[in-house]
């Protein structure tokens, strides 16, 4: 179970960053609300699933899931580069979350 929510607090973790940009500064009330409360949810799985997994492996698992999430998000839906050196930076990025999980 602590895996499937530290995964689910790394999705969560996506949905506060983006939603900290689409804020501009905490100046639009529903993205900073929406901020807030995944903020909140995402620490609150991470703290839950930190009870039984290791912290370095499972704070590098959280912050892996939500960079290359938020990474992604930044590409398809928001006009940032998709440059092959870019995809292939994040490939890396989900090959050691894969490997912390695998040789946990």
């Amino acid at each position: 179970m602590a895996w499937i929510v530290l995964v689910v607090s790394g999705l969560l973790e996506t949905a506060w960053a983006i939603s900290l940009d689409r804020s501009v500064g905490f100046s639009r009330p529903l993205p900073s609300l929406v901020f807030a409360v995944t903020l909140v949810l995402s620490m609150l799985g991470l703290a839950y699933a930190l009870r039984e997994i290791p912290v370095g492996t499972g704070y590098v698992i959280w912050v892996g899931i939500g960079a290359v999430g938020t990474a992604l998000v930044g590409m398809l839906a928001l006009g940032e580069s998709t440059s092959l050196p870019r995809i292939l930076c994040l490939l890396l990025v989900v090959a050691g979350v894969v490997g912390l999980k695998v040789f946990h």
